[in-house]
């Protein structure tokens, strides 16, 4: 099935709106304008862009704590997520969240959590929700090799599938939990061989190609719409920073060399995605550099935005963390 190139453009604008979005984290973080964890998405981007533009806007996304790149591509408002980053009564969560937990039910973002795994049963009992309902939408969760050893991603996937929930799990491998090689902890090749366990599809991706994800999450989208239950599909992709910033780069060689990184790079996620676009003639490399150059001005506007939003004041603190008024027995 061929793709048209409006979607093929989309793909394009939401992983550079993410590395630009990222990249200006990581400027900002340095310079001491916003504190605690942020994890950067830089290097993913083709494993949630391919996945989300499968989905519909009413369908649901839950992410983990690599927390940007998720709504993003999602259809996410770059605006609220830098005041929420900042702290801004303008973010998402008006300014109380932070980094890893950005939501906006609008467009399906269920949010996002910092507790390794701790989304997958989240999306799982919106896929029951759905069923249960009789509702035309299914969810998606993203979530890392280190998680797909919690006791949480096995408990809902057995679930999901003995009730054939409407669910994506959605592994981005992207080799390291934190400083741990995925191949030390995975008593299997590949953790899509998990899925045979669990009675349905694995499937293994290539995470640095956005068409090659668009095209796994789509089947298993239809599959999920149809009522035939969930798939586990796991991108092989690599983050190129550190896990968290401000751990910087002390220990990176440690558990990975300098060369492992650039033999990753030179599979850049944008680059293959450009390549494509130009070699087969869908768009010239000035339509693909234009699209960066409007996504960036977009992530200043967005950083403009949050800096001038101001800060939650004090009083507001409980707000919106209780029922109002609270439901008496």
């Amino acid at each position: 099935m061929a793709i048209d190139k409006d979607l093929l453009m989309l793909m394009l604008r939401r992983m550079w709106l993410i590395r630009h979005f990222e990249t200006t984290v990581i400027d900002i973080y340095s310079k001491g304008e916003f504190g605690g964890a942020a994890h950067s998405y830089i290097g993913e981007e083709a494993v949630a862009v391919g996945a989300c533009v499968a989905m519909k806007d009413t369908d649901y996304i839950a992410g983990n704590h690599r927390s940007h790149g998720h709504p993003l591509a999602k259809g996410g408002d770059p605006k609220g997520a830098m005041a929420e980053l900042l702290g801004r009564v303008d973010g998402y969560c008006k300014g109380k969240g932070g980094s890893m937990h950005l939501a906006d039910f609008s467009i399906g973002i269920l949010g996002e959590s910092g507790i390794l795994g701790s989304s997958v049963p989240v999306a799982t009992g919106a896929a029951l929700a759905a069923k249960i309902r009789g509702e035309d939408f299914i969810s998606a969760v993203f979530f890392g090799d280190g998680a797909s050893n919690q006791g949480a991603c096995h408990e809902s996937m057995n679930l999901a599938s003995v009730w054939k929930l409407p669910v994506i799990f959605i592994c981005e491998n992207n080799q390291y939990a934190v400083t741990t090689s995925y191949r030390d902890t995975v008593a299997v090749e590949h953790v899509s061989d998990r899925a045979s366990a669990y009675n349905m599809p694995g499937v293994l991706v290539d995470g640095q190609d956005v068409v090659a994800m668009y095209e796994a999450v789509r089947e298993a989208v239809a599959r999920a719409r149809a009522g035939d239950g969930p798939t586990l599909v796991e991108g092989l992709t690599y983050r190129y920073e550190e896990h968290s910033l401000g751990l910087g780069r002390v220990r990176r060689g440690e558990y990975r060399s300098e060369e492992e990184i650039a033999a990753w790079k030179k599979r850049d996620p944008i680059v293959i995605h450009e390549k494509r676009l130009v070699e087969q003639e869908i768009a010239s490399q000035e339509e693909c550099n234009a699209v960066s150059a409007d996504v960036a001005r977009e992530v200043e506007e967005a950083l403009e935005f949050a800096r001038n939003s101001p800060f939650p004041e004090p009083g507001d603190l409980f707000d919106d963390m209780f029922a109002d008024p609270i439901p008496q027995p």
